[in-house]
């Protein structure tokens, strides 16, 4: 045993280990008679034993640091970790100068069962006790806290990113261009539709939610834990499976792209369903004169993508939603080529869950954002007419 550094003891018995009850210490027998057996365990070895001796003492004796510390330590504390692997990880850190010292901290703080998972900012030679306030103080952990909400697009959420994390803009789009190598499984490339999906495109898998940014991430370590929440979260969902159950042919990306536009059009949380019904009937049905999607919310994301102001509705101009350049257009045939958003979990559950109907048409009708809902074109500007009386502008 040459590298002291690969000693993993714990200071408490494996019967106690992870257990943070506060409890009455111990006599001092068991703990000598362990670190006696070490001693002669290895004493076996030679010369060794003196070589890991400091080390080992650290596990076993409670020797403690005065503090307050100098320095700087990061220090994480992972899902699961017990009051010994915290001390343990303390120890190994040099912020405390026992393990023994921060489990007797511990078991004498009936807080310490309230520290969190996450990275920390500690100090190095600390006093155990305050080595725990810090670890019970979120102002020292070592994060940035960033909120991606529903329906914005990524180079929102690359701004976003870019001001807490202080990394440029450039450094995310950079680090988007490859889905896959950021944790985005291939089985989200395919369509069934016969349309291609952009690998390089990241729109819709950057899922809304509050991140805690790790001091001195990468560009590419932060977009890395976004797409893994995705996957945790689609997995949660069981998204995949209950796409291959729909009642339309489609795959997990046409439903993602439905939700992200779901997500912009509908206002309310029980329109995202429908909404996305209504998407179906008029992507894939055949039923639909054009077969196409014809919305507002498309053309405006390819705006925006293009470096552009999105408009209102009333204010978008007839060769703007018929733009050939544009693949989002009006006359684009199926569902759109792409996700226009990032989808929440009520948007992908509506397009996972979509209410049976015939509606092909929707519109907001009042300041409440209610939705109404039609079959024919006739019944659509009706619903029109209703939602210019109560002041919504669509009327030209």
């Amino acid at each position: 045993m040459n590298d002291d550094d690969d000693l993993d003891l714990s200071f408490e018995g494996a019967e106690d280990r992870g257990r943070w009850k506060h409890r009455k210490k111990e006599g001092s027998g068991r703990t000598l008679m362990a670190f006696a057996m070490v001693i002669l365990l290895l004493g076996a070895l030679g010369g060794g034993v003196y070589v890991g001796y400091d080390k080992v003492k650290g596990y076993f004796s409670a020797e403690d640091f005065p503090g307050p510390g100098a320095g700087e330590a990061v220090i994480e504390v992972k899902s699961g970790n017990t009051a010994t692997d915290i001390a343990n990880t303390l120890f190994k850190a040099g912020v405390v100068k026992s393990a023994a010292a921060f489990v007797d901290a511990a078991k004498d703080n009936p807080k310490s069962t309230e520290v969190q998972v996450g990275s920390y900012l500690l100090k190095k030679e600390m006093k155990a006790s305050e080595a725990l306030t810090m670890l019970l103080d979120l102002k020292n952990k070592n994060v940035n806290k960033v909120t991606i909400p529903e329906g914005i697009i990524s180079l929102q959420i690359f701004d976003r990113l870019s001001k807490a994390s202080g990394i440029p803009v450039a450094e995310f789009k950079k680090a988007a261009r490859d889905p896959q190598k950021l944790g985005v499984p291939a089985l989200w490339f395919t369509r069934l539709d016969g349309k291609k999906v952009v690998k390089t495109d990241i729109e819709g898998f950057l899922y809304p939610a509050t991140y805690e940014i790790p001091k001195k991430s990468t560009a590419t370590d932060i977009l890395k834990m976004i797409i893994a929440n995705f996957n945790a979260e689609m997995d949660k969902l069981d998204f995949v499976a209950k796409v291959k159950k729909l009642d339309v042919k489609i795959s997990p990306y046409e439903a993602l792209v439905a939700a992200s536009i779901a997500q912009v059009e509908g206002l309310l949380a029980v329109d995202m369903g429908p909404i996305a019904r209504v998407l179906y009937n008029r992507s894939y049905t055949g039923e639909f004169p054009c077969g196409c999607l014809q919305l507002d919310s498309t053309v405006n994301y390819w705006l925006r993508i293009s470096g552009k102001d999105a408009k209102a509705s009333e204010k978008l101009l007839a060769k703007e939603l018929h733009d050939p350049k544009n693949p989002y257009n009006y006359d684009v045939k199926g569902m759109a080529v792409g996700p226009i958003s990032s989808p929440g979990e009520v948007a992908l559950k509506g397009a996972i869950n979509p209410p049976k109907s015939n509606y092909y048409f929707f519109v907001t009708i009042d300041q409440k954002g209610t939705t109404a809902y039609g079959v024919t074109n006739d019944d659509h500007e009706k619903n029109k007419l209703t939602a210019c009386k109560n002041g919504i502008p669509i009327c030209g």
